[in-house]
């Protein structure tokens, strides 16, 4: 279930009602290296990250695919795939009419597919909530029933999903805190352990600072905090590191 959110900030913009069919979009390209990964032919990766987001006529999307390197000593294979597809079709945009009470400014259908190599292949569906909090720039919260699509595949059960992102203007740039939580809080079988993936990461926007408000959210550089209790729902695996981290959208 490992998902990257750099393009979610731009995913949950401000709803458009325009009748045009893709309303906007976003492409962009990541470098991450980090070390201390477990459940992996090496404790040292390098990730090649290529994701796009944005905002249709009846909803919005977010899609990624990694391309995973293991590097120094290893075991195995020298590399993987991940990705995920994951659309939201909107109440408000649907019904041609603002789905809104209290801090709530949007209800969606919620639909994600996890793909990789071996029995990872699941189907998630479920409730999307988008909220206003104050100094975030964007929070929704995400329930899913997951059901394994592949054999071998036994992480069937339900999800929650919050991701959230904070701007803090310092000097002439800002910097980024954004992120995603996906615990699995109930599992249908007992082979698989209730698990907690914390990911949030820290950027500052270098092309604003080195090249002004025209390449404003272009190149970002920071870190990526990865915290994961019982990883891939094996018991007792914790999973607590880092990674150094470069994006580019175009």
């Amino acid at each position: 279930m490992k998902k990257t959110c750099l393009c979610l900030a731009l995913m949950l913009s401000p709803q458009a009602f325009a009748g045009d069919l893709v309303q906007w979009w976003d492409f962009s390209a990541t470098a991450l290296y980090g070390e201390d990964y477990d459940l992996a032919p090496s404790d040292k990766q390098a990730t090649v990250t290529l994701e796009t987001a944005g905002a249709w006529k009846y909803g919005d999307w977010f899609a990624f695919q990694d391309f995973i390197y293991f590097k120094g000593d290893h075991t195995g294979m020298d590399s993987t795939t991940y990705g995920e597809i994951s659309p939201r079709f909107s109440a408000s945009k649907i019904l041609g009419e603002k789905i809104a009470f209290g801090p709530i400014t949007d209800l969606s259908l919620a639909l994600t597919y996890e793909e990789g190599e071996g029995p990872v292949h699941s189907l998630l569906y479920g409730l999307g909530v988008d909220v206003a909090v104050p100094y975030f720039s964007y929070l929704n919260f995400n329930t899913y029933r997951r059901n394994g699509m592949s054999s071998g595949n036994i992480s069937d059960g339900w999800q929650f999903s919050p991701v959230f992102r904070i701007d803090i203007p310092v000097g002439s740039a800002n910097i980024i805190l954004d992120g995603f939580i996906d615990w699995v809080f109930a599992s249908d079988n007992d082979g698989y352990e209730e698990n907690f993936h914390f990911n949030p990461q820290l950027k500052y926007d270098l092309g604003k600072s080195l090249f002004g408000d025209h390449k404003a959210n272009k190149l970002l550089v920071g870190i990526e905090y990865d915290l994961w209790t019982n990883k891939y729902g094996v018991k007792g695996v914790d999973q607590d590191t880092y990674s150094v981290i470069a994006q580019y959208h175009f």
